[in-house]
């Protein structure tokens, strides 16, 4: 049953059945639009999607649910109850954390239990305990204010961001600041500040490089928790085109890459080409393919486009998806080994775009909390080794990397954990390196999370979800506002419905209005060029 509340007549055309595309689908048709979704790969997610073979069953990509009230708001915006949908487990504990020298800690939304592994650390003084609650206080207040300020505030242009109330915001939010260098205000021993600073790979960035107000996530781990949708994290979009087809007539097209997005001459979408030659004409665009491959491949040539493709990448990876032939119970659900050369590891993958000497990696064991991930008596493994993007291609030894990578996940498992010949237990194994993910998915470089979220990158400074340079084109994703991670991807199908909302239904939200004073202009762009040319260049 169709359950648009008006029709619109007008036909949107969506890239893409990922994450984003398939939350701005369903939004679409409940605004009454004509959609129809697009989509390269024969199956829907993108990097939100399914592996599976001999009876094992892999998260290609993200396998951490957090920040559930953001998923909980998307159904709610369908009109439908999560619960209804979704059944969440919550991991006993978010993390074990290995650390070289055979260490490890325990991390939870247990604040008592973490607590008493932070003594064994940092020692059992009033001190220990009064530091660890001013973090999370200091955290707490990056996460809300981050969620009010990036998450769910549109910037159009860089004027939306010259309002009086956002002042403090920047002050308050240690935009000048890094993760690592806020950690080390709270934390004596470089193992706890490790341990509260490797969250930043989510977004695919170095600890030493991104934004203070990231530290949001370890927030959210301790304060939320760490989730997994029973029957993996591909069921949140399975049930968002699910809602989409069954209620608002949302179509999806699988197998049916795109050629180009067709432009007239006035630099006006008209619809798209698919690759087998057949065009259709649409009102306007939603792209959820990766946004800079969209301009540089989808789109007639621009210097939008030649700028987009030489801005700050994250970080790729070398993802081994393994079935083991029994249940190892050393492994948690979420396992985290870091290298002793902590900076030197993320230099080498920023800088020298490569995989480090040292490698710090990540352990998902799904099967250890849906046994359904695995047949009985066996465990279903993925493990992430964050390497570098591909700047250089035609030079790169990918199976010599992969081989490396291989080799060192094997033995420093061995080493940490007491394995013996750990190699013996793989009897399934399937690889994806950054040749996988640029070929499979279209991400720029094989980067996996799109641009970075360094100051020049973020809020106004990032690409807008309307295209600057070609009307009735949009975007949707990890690489447009407001950022990459799935929560964050549904808050901006959220940001893009109001949009569409704005352009092609004229309706307007009330919006706060802009005062051309001298405190209203001057103080706030004083302030921005201080963070972006003194502070963002660090």
């Amino acid at each position: 049953m169709n359950g648009n509340s008006s029709s619109s007549g007008k036909r949107a055309i969506v890239i893409g059945a990922g994450v984003g595309g398939s939350a701005v689908a369903a939004r679409l048709g409940k605004l009454g639009f004509d959609v129809t979704v697009y989509e390269k790969n024969d199956f829907s997610g993108g990097r939100c999607s399914l592996i599976r073979k001999n009876g094992h069953r892999w998260d290609q990509g993200p396998s951490l649910y957090l920040m559930p009230k953001l998923f909980e708001e998307t159904f709610a915006d369908l009109g439908e109850d999560i619960n209804d949908h979704l059944e969440l487990l919550k991991c006993p504990i978010n993390y074990r954390v290995y650390f070289h020298d055979g260490k490890l800690i325990e991390l939870s939304s247990d604040i008592q239990a973490v607590y008493r592994q932070l003594e064994k650390f940092e020692g059992s003084s009033e001190d220990t305990l009064m530091r660890f609650l001013d973090f999370l206080k200091e955290s707490h207040v990056h996460y809300e204010h981050s969620v009010q300020m990036a998450l769910k505030t549109r910037f159009a242009s860089i004027w939306d961001l010259f309002k009086l109330k956002y002042i403090p915001e920047l002050f308050r939010m240690h935009l000048y600041s890094t993760v690592y260098k806020r950690a080390t205000k709270y934390f004596k021993t470089e193992h706890m500040i490790k341990a509260f600073t490797f969250q930043s790979m989510y977004m695919g960035m170095s600890p030493y490089d991104s934004p203070g107000p990231y530290s949001l996530l370890q927030y959210t781990e301790i304060a939320e928790g760490i989730w997994y949708p029973k029957g993996g994290f591909h069921r949140v979009v399975d049930k968002l085109i699910e809602i989409a087809s069954n209620k608002f007539g949302v179509k999806f097209n699988y197998s049916a890459p795109v050629r180009k997005i067709n432009v007239d001459g006035n630099k006006k979408v008209t619809g798209i080409t698919l690759e087998s030659g057949e065009v259709i004409d649409a009102d306007f665009v939603v792209c959820n393919a990766d946004l800079v491959f969209a301009y540089n491949n989808l789109l007639p040539p621009t210097s939008y486009g030649t700028k987009l493709g030489s801005k700050d990448h994250t970080s790729s990876s070398i993802s081994f998806y393994w079935g083991l032939k029994e249940k190892l119970p050393k492994f948690t659900v979420h396992n985290v080994f870091l290298a002793q050369n902590y900076k030197a590891s993320f230099d080498e993958i920023f800088k020298g775009h490569t995989l480090p000497t040292q490698a710090s990696f990540y352990v998902n064991v799904p099967s250890r909390i849906d046994p359904d991930a695995a047949p009985p008596g066996k465990d279903t493994m993925v493990i992430l080794v964050p390497t570098g993007c591909m700047t250089n291609e035609k030079g790169a030894d990918f199976d010599g990397l992969v081989a490396r990578a291989r080799a060192q996940v094997i033995e420093t498992i061995e080493k940490q954990m007491g394995f013996e010949s750990f190699e013996s237990y793989i009897e399934t194994e399937i690889v994806n390196d950054p040749r996988t993910w640029k070929e499979k998915f279209n991400l720029w470089n094989g980067s996996i999370l799109g641009l970075t979220h360094s100051i020049p990158q973020v809020l106004c400074f990032r690409p807008s979800l309307k295209s600057p340079v070609f009307d009735n084109l949009y975007f949707v994703g990890a690489s447009t506002q407001p950022g990459t991670g799935v929560p964050i991807v549904l808050c901006g199908a959220k940001l893009l419905e109001d949009q569409i909302v704005q352009d092609k239904l004229g309706k307007t939200k009330q919006t706060e209005k802009f005062s051309f004073d001298f405190i209203g202009i001057f103080i706030p762009l004083v302030l921005l060029l201080l963070f972006y040319f003194v502070f963002g260049n660090k």
